[in-house]
């Protein structure tokens, strides 16, 4: 399989991702109040989806996610659909976004973590109670369904435990297809760790030297959190040279007792935050939840300007 990854990082200082797609949706007039979350609109009104990721494009995002966060077979099924319409459903997201990117954009296919597909905050806790086990044979199918869609990179987010980046590295040792990266969320609080606890260092070992994992970052933190993790992933992937560092944290806001509070991170203050993280070493850039259009755009100013990681 050709890395197009690979070649946009040879051809630019850093990759744009896109946005907040559900925040997005939820801008637009989507009622997103779903176990489904944002898949929800994948089966009852796609084009909304398709309209959002063309705006993320024309911003100027090199590679988009698609809609498939929190669409899971079983929250599939347990919405009616059967096992043949779940997985064509799951095959329609990709089918979606590589309809909105232009030739040069990149899809990834979301996979949100067991959390989110539990849809009670766990994928911010990490306590799950399954073992490594459960967590691999949960992840798999939808795993070779998506792959099986030829994305150009599987998208693991929003990842809250050091177990379940153990059983996704299983994952990807056992199934063939495109290559992907895993995105942390931390805990705050002192200290670096993901949010059921566990050190960052361990976390991150199980998918370092793995020949399938092209980038480890953070994502749904608060862009001030971000740099440390930074550094810290710069140190921990050093003997790794094939995995980039991407992050894309919030606007600032944060999700509390089912609505978002507290002040959003002024854009000129992201954009000058975003330059620290490209100088620090992260090669992908982009936002996460109440993120949009005007992110990428600043984001893509702030490349032509041509700043080079140091």
């Amino acid at each position: 399989m050709i890395n197009r990854l690979r070649e946009l990082l040879e051809r630019e200082p850093f990759v744009i991702l896109d946005g907040g797609l559900a925040t997005e949706l939820e801008r637009d007039g989507s009622t997103l109040d779903d176990p489904l979350w944002s898949a929800k609109m994948l089966l009852e009104q796609p084009e909304r989806v398709l309209a959002v990721h063309r705006r993320f494009v024309a911003a100027g995002a090199d590679l988009i996610t698609t809609a498939s966060y929190q669409a899971t077979i079983p929250g599939l099924l347990a919405r009616g659909l059967d096992q043949a319409q779940a997985r064509d459903l799951l095959r329609h997201s990709v089918a979606l976004a590589r309809s909105a990117a232009s030739s040069n954009t990149l899809v990834a296919a979301s996979i949100g973590s067991y959390g989110a597909y539990l849809a009670d905050g766990s994928e911010y806790r990490g306590d799950y109670g399954i073992d490594r086990k459960a967590l691999f044979a949960f992840h798999s199918p939808r795993v070779r369904v998506l792959s099986a869609a030829k994305p150009d990179l599987l998208a693991f987010e929003t990842i809250p435990s050091a177990l379940e980046a153990a059983a996704i590295a299983d994952v990807l040792s056992a199934n063939d297809g495109p290559r992907a990266w895993v995105s942390f969320s931390l805990r705050q609080g002192p200290g670096l760790a993901v949010s059921d606890g566990s050190p960052l260092p361990e976390a991150v070992a199980p998918l370092l030297g793995h020949p399938r994992i092209a980038a480890i970052g953070v994502n749904c933190v608060g862009p001030a959190e971000v740099l440390p993790a930074i550094d810290a992933l710069v140190t921990l992937t050093a003997n790794s040279p094939g995995i980039s560092i991407l992050a894309y944290p919030n606007s600032g806001e944060r999700w509390i007792e089912q609505a978002w509070a507290g002040p959003q991170t002024e854009l000129k203050v992201f954009t000058e935050l975003a330059r620290r993280w490209v100088d620090a070493g992260a090669r992908m850039i982009g936002g996460c939840c109440r993120t949009g259009p005007d992110h990428i755009r600043a984001l893509t100013q702030l490349r032509s300007r041509q700043i080079i990681p140091t």
